[in-house]
C-alpha cells in the first residue's frame, strides 16, 4: 500500500484548516477520554485505518484498556462504558452516518443529560474534525503502522 499524495504537501493550507479545528476540540470541555473513543469508534465506522492506528495508540499512552478498545465497536453490549461515554458514542455514530436518520430528538435528549449545551457542541466539533480527518486519510490512503504518541516518540 502506498500514499496516494501527500495533501499536506500539496496544499500545506488544507492541513493548517484541519489543526485550527484539532486546536478547538482538544481545547474543549469534553473529557479526553471520551474524545479518544470518539475519535476511534467514527474511525471504525468509516474504516480508516490510519486513524485506528493513531487513536488507539493515543488512548492506550492515555491508559485506556485493551479490552474498551476491543469491545468499542460493540459498546452498547458491553458493560464497561459510562452512560456520558455511551451517550458520546450514540452521537458518533447518528452524525458519522447522518445520512441514515440524522440525530432524533430522543438521541439529543439523551445526550443532553450528560452534556451542557456548549459541551454538546464540542462533541459535534470532535466528531466531525475526526470525520474529516477520516475523509482525507482514506481519499490520500495513508498508511498506518508508523505513528507514535507523543509521550513514545
Amino acid at each position: 500500500m502506498e500514499t496516494r499524495m501527500d495533501y499536506m504537501k500539496v496544499r500545506p493550507e488544507s492541513l493548517q484548516a484541519l489543526l485550527k479545528l484539532e486546536g478547538y476540540v482538544n481545547k474543549s470541555t469534553i473529557d479526553k477520554t471520551i474524545l479518544e473513543l470518539v475519535k476511534t469508534r467514527a474511525s471504525q465506522i468509516n474504516g480508516c485505518a490510519f486513524c485506528l492506528d493513531m487513536h488507539t495508540k493515543d488512548a492506550r499512552a492515555m491508559g485506556e484498556t485493551e479490552q474498551r478498545l476491543y469491545l468499542l465497536n460493540a459498546w452498547r453490549e458491553a458493560p464497561f462504558y459510562t452512560d456520558a461515554e455511551r451517550a458520546a458514542l450514540a452521537l458518533t455514530e447518528a452524525v458519522t452516518k447522518i445520512s441514515e436518520g440524522g440525530v432524533s430528538a430522543e438521541l439529543y435528549e439523551h445526550v443532553r443529560k450528560h452534556f451542557d449545551e456548549g459541551q454538546f457542541v464540542d462533541l459535534l466539533m470532535a466528531i466531525n474534525a475526526i470525520n474529516a480527518w477520516n475523509r482525507m486519510a482514506i481519499s490520500t490512503t495513508m498508511v498506518p503502522g508508523a505513528y507514535q504518541p507523543a509521550a513514545h516518540k
